[in-house]
């Protein structure tokens, strides 16, 4: 029995919202009639349907309460009971109305017959390929209630890895934005009220106050323009940036980098080792867990190399011997990764090198955040120095300036 979302009015003239499940709109609009509403709208749960002011983010879900409503379902489906009964359950119990229409649309399609996997794909905002592929695993070898635990594990592990790399760069990104403004007041307004004192010497000033005064007087005539450069060039590069063939070339030069290549590239390693762990680990097969793996990741050529892994292991190569072939991925998880194939244990190994990937991108972060807020000191230090060195000089030469 497929689930619709409704709007209505009430008696009072107020305006309501839900979902229910029924055979087809017309049977919808009838029990909102018996129930005292004024039906305006009714449409299939889904985030393919035109449905009320659908959208793709109007039932996407964060990081956090995906985990939790996936954990919910596999404590229920862990007690016995059946799938649609237990996502009836965690529907009711959701505090989140999106939450409980995607719930409600997924339980709609089991109602049906179908398996969880394809109510999934009704939701694809929600639950992406991994998650469906996942499920449709589990449910096949009959372990979908640890598939689901898993899942949830590994959503809580994927977003907590992003919030570390988030909250890494709120410092750098406070402290730039914090200099740039304490340069914008001295040069627009503290270093204009300054040489107002030298301005009725017809006397030349030094070469550095001079520089000094155009620079101000550019900044506070012309801000506007600067401004909006900055702009259109940050949207000619977003817009370049959509390009693949640019976009791969960047990516690649990403790479390239010191510090910032090898910050990707554990970052990347990380994510393609556990997701590919836990697809292994929940069933699917080998070929079908590289090809979802690869889509996980952002960067464009590891990506491409990765669909190159799947291609070489499916004609009969390691896994391990592939992606050292690549050259992007680190060492440490290519041994990892060759010594799970050999013993037996890739699910376990691959787990091992997400966990060493992720340490190694958090110890890269602390040296990267240890060496920038001293240089960063350093730099504001000598432009301040510079700063007040061009307002000194003309006093300095006050006499001089005076004769």
């Amino acid at each position: 029995m497929p689930a619709f979302e409704y709007s209505a009015l009430d008696t009072h003239g107020q305006h309501q919202k839900g979902v229910l499940e029924g055979d087809n709109p017309r049977q919808i609009r009838q029990m909102l009639r018996e129930s005292g509403l004024l039906p305006l709208e009714v449409s299939t749960v889904s985030d393919q349907g035109v449905g009320i002011k659908r959208s793709r983010r109007h039932h996407h879900l964060h990081a956090d309460e995906l985990a939790l409503l996936t954990r919910q379902i596999a404590t229920l489906l862990a007690t016995g009971a059946p799938v649609a009964e237990a996502l009836h359950t965690a529907a009711r119990q959701a505090r989140n109305p999106r939450i409980a229409r995607v719930l409600h649309g997924v339980r709609a399609r089991v109602v049906e017959g179908h398996g969880m996997a394809v109510g999934m794909h009704d939701f694809p905002g929600v639950f992406n390929e991994i998650f469906r592929a996942t499920v449709g695993a589990g449910e096949q070898t009959g372990r979908l209630d640890r598939v689901l635990s898993r899942l949830a594990d590994y959503t809580e592990a994927r977003h907590a890895l992003n919030q570390r790399v988030q909250q890494a760069l709120i410092y750098p990104s406070f402290l730039i934005t914090m200099s740039i403004a304490i340069l914008a007041g001295l040069l627009g307004y503290v270093v204009p009220k300054i040489v107002q004192v030298f301005a009725n010497m017809n006397q030349q000033l030094p070469l550095l106050t001079r520089l000094l005064i155009s620079l101000s007087d550019f900044l506070r005539d012309w801000w506007w323009l600067l401004l909006a450069l900055l702009i259109t060039v940050i949207w000619l590069i977003r817009r370049a940036l959509r390009q693949p063939a640019l976009r791969e070339r960047w990516h690649r030069l990403l790479l390239r980098m010191p510090l910032i290549g090898n910050l990707i590239r554990g970052i990347e390693t990380a994510r393609f080792a556990r997701t590919l762990s836990i697809l292994a680990g929940s069933g699917v097969p080998i070929l079908d867990a590289l090809s979802i793996s690869a889509e996980v990741l952002g960067n464009l050529p590891m990506r491409h190399a990765l669909q190159e892994v799947a291609e070489r292991v499916r004609g009969g190569d390691g896994i391990a011997s592939s992606l050292e072939r690549s050259g992007y991925f680190p060492p440490m998880a290519v041994y990892l990764i060759a010594s799970g194939e050999g013993g037996g244990n890739l699910e376990d190994m691959l787990e091992r090198a997400a966990q060493q990937q992720e340490r190694e991108t958090q110890s890269v972060i602390g040296t990267a955040l240890a060496l920038f807020e001293p240089l960063m000191i350093v730099v504001m230090g000598m432009v301040v120095f510079i700063i007040v060195l061009a307002i000194l000089m003309p006093i300095f030469q006050l006499d001089q300036l005076v004769k």
